[in-house]
Formats: C-alpha cells, structure tokens, sequence
C-alpha cells in the first residue's frame, strides 16, 4: 500500500511545486525589463488570476473524487461521463469569464490597487491572460480526472511543459521581440493552451477506448448535473472561506504596521511550502479512498487512512526539526534585511506548531474529496472560519500580531478536528 501511496505522491508534489513558478517566471521576466511600476503591475495581475482561478478549484477536486470512485467500481461508462461533463462546465465557466473580463477587473481593481500607471499595465496584463481561461479550467477538469483515475505522472509532464514553453515564450516575447508587459501575458496564453493540447493527446493516447464511451446527450443529464453543482457547490464554499482567511491575514497584519506585514507574508512561506508537500498526500488521498469507497473495500480504506496519517506524522516531525534548525537560513533566501528577520524572530514560534497543527486538514481534505464527503467538509470548515474570526477579534486588543497567528493555528487545528469528529460519518459509512 506504501508503494501505491508514494506512486501517486511523489508526481504530485513534483506538480505542485510547478505551480508557483508561472507567476515568479513572468515576475522575473519583467523585473529585468522595467522598474517597480512593472514588478508591482505583474505580481498585482498574477493575484488576480491566482483569486480568479482558486474559486474553480472545485472543477479539479470534484472531477476526482467523483472519477476515482467510478474508477473503484470499475465503470468506465461512468468516467468517459464524468470527463465530458467536467470539460463542458470548464468551457461554460471560461467563456463567462471572458464574457465578464471588464466588470471582473474593476472590481479587481476596488480591492487591490489606486495607481494609475499600475492599473495601465494591469489592464494589459489582463486582457490578454483572460483569454486562457478555457484552457486553464480545461486543465484543471482534465487533471482531476486523471488523479481519480490513478494517474499522477501525466498531470506532473503537463506542468512541466507549461513552465517550460512559459519561460521560452514570455522571454521571447517580452525581451527579444521588446511586447514587455504584453509579451508575458501572451507567453503564459501560449504555455496553457500547450498545456491543454498535451492534455487532449494524452486523452487520445492512453484513453482512447474510453472516449470512444462518451454520450454528448448524457452530459445535460439534468439529475447528474444537480449532482455535480451539488456537491461541488459545498467545495465553492470551502474555497470561499480558505480566500476569506488567507486574504484577511495580509490585510489585518499591514494595520499594524508594514514591517509586521512583511514578517507575516514572509513567515506564510513556511506555511506554503509544508502545503506543497502535504496536498501530494492529499492528492492520493483522493484518488485512494475514492477508488477503495467504490471498490466497496473497507479493509484497503483503512489501511490506507492509517498509512497517510503515519506519513503526515513522519513529514510534520522532519519540518519541524528542520524550521527549528534552519529558520533564519530561510529567511536568508527570501530577504537580506537583518531588521525584518530580527522582528520575525517574536512570531517565529508559531512556524514551529504550524506542521502538526495542520497535517491533519490536509490529509482529511484529500479523503473527504475522496469520498465525496463535501457536506462535512464544507461544514467542518465553517466551524474553524468562524472560531478564527471570533478568536481574533476577542484577543487581537490585547496581543496584537499575536492574536492574528493564535487564530490561524486555531484555524488549522479545528478543521482537522472537526473533519475528524465527521470521519465515522462522511467516510467509513460509506463502505
């Protein structure tokens, strides 16, 4: 069972570890074109996509748990319907988001940014990235349903072609043939619809006798549409509520003063590169419990709950000796400003409670997906928002900064608790 595990593991976090560099490629492209002006107009459009594209995060994590539990049950009829109805979702959400791509900015803009030079350049940016929202939800329904069928390699090459034909066309683009701005946006279009052109040949390839199942009449299946939007609704929900967090940390933390803004944005990496590792966990979490729930195989189920817990344990234990012991280090590789690693070191403690707090979450987030479990999932997350809300605004009066790390570790800590009180229920009945 550890081998199907680390088979399904070590792919994913080679893929999730890609995904960060399509913005630090294009941000490094334009940090050697032009000034601030420039870095500020990439890193604000590359937010805006990053807030756009995780609201559809239920288009991969629904499509797998739906298509690994097809998988388990061995109905592939099931699959090829589950594909085409993930893709034709993808491709109505794409085009509304194209349809909608000037009222999305403004309100983008109400947020983010006042400066109108930035906001010239984001304007650029934006317009034309936004046309590879096909191609990008298309990956994102393609990659959920090749994790649920147990496929993590191709989703891993489909990452790495996209970061590879990303740098190569937006330097091209944006330094030799001089487009700037323009030049990375139409570079990182490029790199995604190569990214869903690889997806669509690996379709054809390796599931052909699949495809060939397809019924076009069976995708507007009223019942199984509600099915889907149902349970992939709860997960638009959970997102909303990791966006509500995660965006209130950076907002709450620059009232205190820009200093504590860049401590809490720096010391998050820590938080972030934990995650890269843990949702490879999660990922075959998905695709395991999914495929053991439709297989009707309680034993494999447990086993491999038991075995992803061991290895969050193992994994929580090796990043805290190595955050204890390399903190500063690290710091090093993101600045070189004493004053911001000496006012890092008052809140450094949290990173260290941050693995085993959050292990857990993780890994419970990969098995409810898995079991199609998003009614607990959405309710379990309800319960740690709000306890992080409440927690912050009875303490912050008193410990300041402080109040702000206390409640995101509650956040961690009850999300996985709570999942775990739901587990007998959402998971174990099932089987």
């Amino acid at each position: 069972m550890n081998k199907r595990i680390l088979k399904l593991v070590l792919p994913n976090i080679i893929t999730n570890i890609t995904v960060p560099l399509l913005g630090m490629v294009d941000l490094a492209i334009v940090g050697h074109i032009g000034d601030e002006i420039f870095i500020g107009a990439i890193a604000i459009g590359t937010m805006i996509f990053n807030m756009i594209y995780w609201n559809f995060g239920f288009l991969r994590m629904g499509t797998s748990g739906f298509t690994a539990q097809a998988y388990g049950a061995e109905d592939m009829d099931e699959a090829a319907k589950i594909l085409s109805r993930a893709l034709f979702i993808a491709i109505c959400f794409s085009l509304l988001l194209i349809i909608f791509q000037t009222p999305i900015l403004k309100f983008a803009f109400l947020l983010i940014t006042d400066t109108s030079k930035t906001k010239d350049l984001i304007t650029q940016y934006f317009a034309i990235r936004i046309w590879a929202a096909p191609a990008t939800l298309g990956i994102y329904a393609i990659k959920g349903w090749l994790i649920g069928m147990q496929n993590s390699k191709q989703p891993m090459w489909m990452a790495i072609i996209i970061n590879v034909v990303n740098i190569l066309c937006s330097f091209l683009l944006a330094v030799v043939y001089k487009m700037g701005i323009k030049g990375v946006a139409l570079g990182t279009v490029i790199a995604q619809y190569s990214g869903l052109t690889a997806c669509i040949l690996i379709l054809l390839f390796k599931y052909k006798h699949i495809l060939v199942k397809i019924d076009i009449r069976k995708i507007f299946d009223k019942k199984e549409l509600l099915r889907f939007f149902k349970l992939n609704y709860d997960i638009f929900l959970r997102t909303l509520c990791l966006i509500a967090v995660f965006t209130f940390i950076p907002a709450e933390g620059s009232k205190y003063s820009d200093m504590v803004l860049a401590v809490n944005t720096l010391l998050m990496q820590f938080f972030t590169l934990f995650s890269y590792i843990l949702d490879g966990f999660a990922y075959a979490g998905e695709a395991l419990v999914g495929r053991y729930i439709g297989a009707k195989d309680k034993k494999s189920l447990t086993l491999v709950i038991k075995l992803l817990f061991m290895w969050g344990i193992v994994l929580s234990i090796i990043f805290i000796i190595c955050y204890a012991s390399f903190g500063h280090e690290i710091l090093w590789l993101f600045t070189d400003d004493n004053y911001i690693i000496n006012a890092a070191d008052e809140y450094y403690f949290w990173v260290l409670i941050i693995p085993i707090i959050s292990f857990s979450a993780f890994l419970w987030d990969g098995i409810y997906i898995g079991a199609m479990a998003t009614k607990y999932l959405r309710n379990s997350i309800f319960i740690a928002t709000a306890i992080f809300f409440v927690l912050y605004y009875i303490l912050n009066t008193y410990l300041g900064n402080n109040a702000l790390w206390m409640a995101f570790i509650a956040f961690l800590f009850f999300r996985g608790f709570m999942q775990f009180v739901y587990s007998k229920k959402a998971v174990f009945n099932q089987v």
